[in-house]
């Protein structure tokens, strides 16, 4: 069921990479038996062109081996841990945690990535929604209920302070693995004029504060520790650990 849902959304598949889980073996060898009726002499040739094609290639890990599926892994244990920590001990019904969970998932695919251009005017980053949509994640607008009672939306909003509460934990999780931390014996100059760069600064979910560089203020040491950003705001101010260096991709 969790295959058609993906293939619903996304399309179809040509290589898929898993561990060695028995729900993934079992529908591997579900599959097959299609993919050899597709392959057979049998079959007509214009079908067999055509469906080949879209045949998924299932790679499975070594077993006892979860770490060669670090990349994926590692987005699972985010999530896990923080939709643990968010909800708590509340309970939520099938629709209610089936929506927090797309919320979610909108909230992974707007990370930026990298630069898309090295154009300085170019404020748009790389997201893994470029890949599946070819645009940025977005989320529908809603009303300001900061100030209004919880009971008159109650469970509507506590699904919005829910996504909001895991977005905050998980930003800032995020935007630690952006910044190189080097000894402070060590200095390394990884920000340049024109870079594209991401502003550790709260936010909306879905928003990332990107700026480019349009110049750096060293110290009487010769060391930068502030830097001038143009955002699509205005010009900002802003010491550099504060900013995330985005690559071009």
């Amino acid at each position: 069921m969790a295959l058609c849902r993906f293939i619903s959304r996304r399309g179809p598949i040509k290589e898929m990479h898993s561990d060695c889980g028995t729900n993934f073996t079992g529908a591997a060898k579900l599959l097959q038996p299609v993919d050899q009726f597709t392959r057979s002499k049998e079959y007509q040739h214009q079908c067999q062109a055509y469906l080949t094609a879209r045949n998924i290639r299932w790679h499975f890990n070594p077993p006892s081996a979860p770490h060669f599926g670090g990349l994926w892994e590692a987005g699972v244990k985010s999530v896990k841990t923080l939709l643990y920590r968010t909800l708590g001990l509340q309970r939520l019904t099938y629709e209610e945690l089936n929506t927090l969970l797309s919320r979610i998932e909108a909230t992974l695919n707007s990370r930026p990535l990298g630069a898309l251009s090295s154009d300085p005017s170019d404020f748009e980053a790389l997201t893994p929604s470029h890949f599946l949509t070819l645009m940025t994640s977005t989320a529908n607008v809603e009303p300001n209920l900061d100030n209004i009672p919880l009971s008159h939306f109650q469970r509507w909003r506590l699904i919005k302070d829910l996504h909001t509460h895991f977005w905050k934990r998980w930003q800032n999780e995020y935007l630690q693995t952006l910044q190189q931390r080097t000894k402070w014996t060590n200095h390394s100059d990884n920000l340049t004029p024109n870079m594209l760069v991401l502003v550790r600064e709260p936010t909306s979910p879905l928003l990332w504060k990107l700026g480019r560089i349009l110049s750096l203020s060293p110290g009487q040491d010769g060391i930068a520790r502030v830097a001038t950003v143009q955002t699509t705001t205005g010009i900002i101010k802003r010491p550099i650990v504060k900013l995330c260096p985005l690559p071009v991709c």
